[in-house]
């Protein structure tokens, strides 16, 4: 991907949603006994007995906010996985989530969708070309990616 990396969380917004989430909840952390769920404070899948905690959390706000524009009803949260304590973020050459089918939503500079993909193979180079052919698009400012099963927010990525 050509200059173009998976975004985690920011840590400055994790320590936000440590205290209280993007619905205004305290953060609940629990002891992951099984392990797998998807963090997306470091773009892995968590280990058993790692403290996590599931927050809601609206992916497009804070861009849009730092963007000056105005998201309207794309302003949508949900629920996401994170450690429950600051951690080192993702590893350098980190593939997030590969294996699953994903979607990636296009949004403009303005904070609007503008389509999205299914990407059904679920090797990292059909992500790569999905980004490729969404940065294509001149109006595509962001794409963020989500698993199909649930829809939920995995990461972003943002025009190089």
């Amino acid at each position: 991907m050509t200059n173009r990396i998976a975004r985690p969380i920011e840590a400055g917004i994790l320590k936000d949603l440590r205290t209280a989430d993007d619905a205004g909840r305290p953060m609940v952390p629990v002891t992951d006994v099984e392990g797998g769920a998807p963090l997306r404070c470091c773009l892995r899948r968590s280990e058993p007995g790692e403290l996590i905690a599931l927050v809601s959390y609206a992916p497009l706000r804070r861009w849009a906010a730092a963007a000056g524009v105005d998201p309207g009803a794309y302003d949508e949260q949900g629920p996401v996985f994170v450690h429950a304590r600051e951690c080192g973020g993702p590893a350098a050459d980190v593939r997030p989530f590969e294996g699953a089918h994903r979607t990636v939503r296009r949004y403009s500079a303005g904070g609007r969708i503008l389509g999205g993909r299914l990407v059904e193979v679920p090797e990292w180079s059909a992500l790569e070309a999905a980004f490729e052919a969404a940065f294509a698009d001149p109006a595509v400012e962001l794409v963020h990616v989500r698993a199909v099963e649930y829809g939920c927010f995995l990461y972003e990525v943002r025009r190089a």
